[in-house]
């Protein structure tokens, strides 16, 4: 009998498994089943409907197996959620082929504020648009985040809460998910920058003169995540009746692509822009149209190579001289990103035709 229970789970575990893998089920998705223990508030309640599940898609299996069924169940989920019981935080599990599976951030949001919506149906539309950039961050753990609404523009605090969790400010309000999921990537883009791999880090980095290269990434993510999920909305948004709105994410980017502020002037290249604006933009870094002239130049880098993602979290890292040049900043940037995300941030530096390999070897 214990042989055949040891069977049964191992067999149930697997049966689980490729049935997620290959989305061969009714209604649920792998990053809902990862996530699952933290919705149905315990591991028993999970594996209640996890029976319920395989009965419903195995019936016959279900009846075969029926006295050690439920037993067999528990057991294999009762194991997967070892890998998905992470207290305070999100890191990465990684399978036998080195492909990488981010589980679901711990996103807590505060209705209040927000208005005509649900915190339920506010934080699927922000794990969606912050997915499309944390699944490209093998390197990078990140602490609870704390979403709160605040009418007069979206911010990540500067200061951790008391318990360590990120505090994040969206204006959004209602059912304006394309805005949300804008808004989030762009704050969650700042979270990457200053608290991923650091639990220790109870403030953001000081101002300096160089913060509108991260001002412009924080951009680009916002860019890069909406384009995405209006191609991902198509086949698994967070909700069914959610498919159709898919298309209005990507036209909320392209609109605001063609403002004529994010548009460089007729005749000029955006070297000589740059070159234009570079002193402007140090001295302040919200300058937004002239971030997303810039973001415009980072997106299809990223987009073609999404994995440089991972990079942003080592922006901040190393010796800062607030007053550096921008040329020692990506120098150290690269410097401190694991060595096969160096080559993105050498890539990112020939948007402003800097070579870093020569600049370090001058440095």
């Amino acid at each position: 009998m214990v042989a055949w229970h040891t069977c049964a789970t191992i067999f149930t575990f697997k049966e689980l498994v490729y049935r997620l893998a290959t989305r061969r089920h009714i209604g649920w998705k792998w990053d809902e089943i990862v996530g699952a223990p933290s919705r149905c508030g315990t591991l028993a309640t999970f594996a209640a409907r996890s029976c319920g599940y395989f009965a419903a898609t195995s019936p016959a299996r279900s009846v075969r197996y029926a006295p050690s069924l439920r037993c067999a169940v528990l057991r294999a989920i009762a194991f997967l959620g070892l890998f998905c019981l992470a207290p305070n935080t999100v890191a990465h599990t990684k399978d036998e082929l080195g492909t990488f599976f981010p589980k679901p951030l711990d996103i807590h949001v505060q209705v209040n504020g927000f208005g005509k919506v649900s915190s339920a149906d506010i934080a699927a539309v922000l794990q969606s648009a912050a997915l499309e950039i944390w699944k490209h961050c093998p390197h990078c753990q990140l602490d609870g985040i704390d979403v709160y609404y605040r009418a007069d523009h979206p911010q990540t605090d500067f200061k951790r809460a008391p318990s360590g969790r990120i505090g994040i400010g969206l204006s959004a309000r209602d059912t304006h998910w394309a805005q949300y999921a804008f808004q989030f990537a762009h704050e969650f883009c700042h979270a990457l920058a200053n608290y991923s791999n650091d639990p220790q880090r109870s403030v953001r980095y000081p101002r300096h003169a160089n913060l509108w290269l991260e001002e412009s990434l924080c951009e680009t993510a916002s860019l890069f995540a909406l384009r995405v999920m209006s191609r991902s909305w198509r086949t698994a948004p967070p909700y069914p009746a959610w498919r159709s709105y898919a298309p209005w994410l990507n036209d909320y980017v392209e609109h605001r692509l063609a403002l004529p502020e994010h548009q460089l002037p007729a005749g000029t290249s955006f070297l000589v822009w740059f070159h234009e604006n570079q002193a402007a933009l140090r001295q302040n870094s919200d300058l937004r149209g002239r971030n997303t002239i810039i973001a415009i130049q980072f997106l299809p880098i990223f987009e073609a190579e999404p994995r440089g993602w991972g990079a942003v979290a080592f922006l901040n890292r190393g010796s800062s001289n607030p007053e550096e040049s921008l040329a020692q900043r990506l120098v150290e940037w690269r410097s401190q990103c694991p060595e096969d995300l160096r080559p993105f941030v050498t890539r990112l530096a020939g948007v402003f035709a800097m070579k870093l390999e020569r600049l370090r070897k001058t440095k």
